[in-house]
């Protein structure tokens, strides 16, 4: 997506929550992680490549996907986003237009 394209807000029509980790006691010495949602972000979500599912236990397919929203979203690579069935692992991530947005790296999988 170019500078132009992302000028253009219309473009984000996508909604995607995005999935904090949190991590809490379990009683027994260890800890749960979870994902609870942090916020509800609009954005523009391009597929790029799909790629046969190499994780263990995992069946299917994941699809690398480019994810461009408004900047001043804070993430760690722990986050994740969310479109209903679809979950999104974040890859990695830039900032662009001086950090006005951020054009997130991302692998799709399907519930």
């Amino acid at each position: 997506m170019s500078t132009a394209t992302i000028s253009n807000p219309g473009r984000l029509r996508t909604r995607l929550t995005l999935l904090q980790p949190v991590e809490s006691d379990d009683g027994e010495g260890g800890v749960v992680r979870a994902l609870v949602p942090q916020a509800t972000l609009w954005a523009a979500v391009t597929p790029l490549a799909l790629r046969d599912g190499d994780e263990a236990d995992a069946d299917g397919a994941e699809l690398h996907c480019k994810i461009v929203l408004r900047g001043g979203v804070a993430l760690t690579r722990q986050h994740q986003f969310s479109d209903g069935t679809r979950s999104y692992r974040i890859l990695g991530w830039r900032e662009l237009a001086n950090g006005r947005w951020l054009e997130v790296d991302a692998l799709q999988r399907q519930a």
